[in-house]
């Protein structure tokens, strides 16, 4: 970078690098602009936008309310904090800002697919009808049309028109697979090939109390794992790692070294890069294909599977529309062999590492909630607290797909809502009823 570079140049390469997706140097850029008085409201909302992907929420939104006010109509901005403060579970203020950014960009698909997310943004009719209009397709990005039709989907799935929503949804998936094609293959080989890996070499280490206990919550997406956080993280000697892949960052290298160091010790050093606490949360969901190594490998640590109703987790995979990663979701067929596939290798786990697996079935937890949170803060070995009892009082930042449900009260909202979505699901429930223990699972 020169000494004295252009103002405008060295913008518009922070911007470059930001659409090109290479973030490292973006991020550079961006910051070199702000450290050196560019008071650009692109620059600073941008940086927000990258640093609330960082879950660096409360900087985030620093920055985002920085380029609001150096420029009030930018629309971007607006849509952008309203992410970052649903996130922080301040949701009227987050629909506020969405709304603006919808005032001022009456075609922006982000700020409606978000806005569709929020639960009184419903009551809202104008911008219902800007949604369901068929202008708003015009010009759009296939991306764009993928926000715009799970946010229909949202909104109709809300207003219980459920063979409407069906629609929408399928047409956001299809598109959204001719944007990220996807086969479950290599997926599904690569949890098998680890389950094979730990039978070779399983070596279970002795527990040590003096180790730091490191909970894992493994399963499939939309199976309850963000709500279990929050009941885990209300213990105040418990930091959240969050969806962070640094076990399997820490088991590449353990395998590149192997001679030279241990898993355990690889793993804790990056731990202890996140947090002095001595218990922390892992909750890379993924991390279910190498439960064997874990529990070979990491002494004192605790995994806990999420689970639910096959059919009940695939409907919210396939209605959830992630930002990134699980392209699966966007394939019925996929995510049933994938949820089967979890479902055989976390059997095998369970049959030799029974002690240091917990098995969490979310219907229970939410139809049962005194009962199945003091069974797990019993088997956590922990001193119970009726706090853990109110987990959308937990004040921590969420930001996975469940960052709205969790800041509710427990409820059975969601058990059984497949049924109103049978017919989409028939290919699902076909190959889900393949497996014995869902024979049973019909219409």
């Amino acid at each position: 970078m020169k000494s004295n570079p252009d103002k405008e140049q060295i913008i518009n390469k922070a911007i470059k690098f930001h659409l090109q997706g290479n973030i490292k140097e973006a991020t550079k850029y961006y910051q070199y602009c702000i450290n050196n008085g560019f008071d650009n409201h692109i620059v600073f909302s941008n940086y927000g936008a990258i640093l609330k992907n960082l879950s660096k929420l409360k900087e985030a939104e620093l920055y985002t309310r920085k380029a609001i006010e150096l420029n009030p109509n930018y629309a971007n901005a607006f849509s952008n904090l309203g992410l970052i403060l649903r996130d922080l579970g301040k949701l009227k203020e987050a629909e506020l800002y969405t709304l603006k950014a919808i005032e001022l960009n009456p075609n922006n698909a982000n700020a409606f697919f978000a806005l569709s997310t929020l639960k009184l943004s419903y009551e809202n009719k104008i911008w219902r009808d800007k949604l369901f209009s068929e202008n708003l397709l015009n010009n759009q990005s296939r991306e764009d049309k993928v926000n715009i039709y799970f946010a229909r989907a949202n909104i109709l799935h809300k207003e219980r028109k459920y063979e409407e929503s069906s629609k929408y949804l399928q047409l956001a998936n299809n598109l959204a697979l001719q944007v990220n094609p996807y086969n479950s293959f290599s997926f599904i080989n690569k949890s098998l090939a680890l389950l094979d890996e730990c039978y070779k070499e399983s070596m279970i280490q002795k527990e040590n109390t003096k180790c730091p206990q490191c909970i894992f919550i493994v399963g499939m997406p939309r199976s309850g794992s963000t709500l279990l956080e929050s009941i885990i993280t209300m213990n105040n000697n418990v930091d959240d790692l969050g969806e962070i892949n640094i076990l399997e960052e820490s088991f590449l290298q353990y395998k590149k070294y192997k001679s030279k160091t241990n898993l355990a010790e690889l793993y804790w050093k990056k731990v202890n890069l996140k947090t002095k606490l001595n218990i922390s949360t892992n909750k890379w969901l993924y991390n279910y294909q190498y439960t064997g190594i874990i529990a070979s490998h990491i002494p004192n640590a605790r995994i806990i599977h999420c689970f639910r109703n096959p059919l009940d987790n695939i409907l919210s995979i396939y209605r959830a529309n992630f930002t990134s990663g699980n392209e699966y979701s966007s394939s019925l067929v996929d995510s049933a062999k994938v949820y089967l596939n979890q479902e055989e290798v976390m059997t095998q786990y369970k049959k030799k590492f029974s002690t240091k697996i917990y098995d969490l079935n979310y219907d229970e937890l939410v139809s049962n909630p005194n009962k199945e949170i003091k069974s797990l803060i019993s088997w956590l070995g922990w001193e119970w607290n009726d706090q853990y009892l109110s987990p959308h009082l937990n004040p921590r930042s969420v930001t996975t797909a469940s960052n709205v449900q969790v800041r509710s009260p427990i409820n059975t909202k969601s058990l059984g809502g497949w049924k109103n979505y049978k017919k989409m699901l028939r290919t699902a429930m076909e190959i889900i009823t393949q497996n014995n223990k869902y024979k049973e699972l019909k219409y």
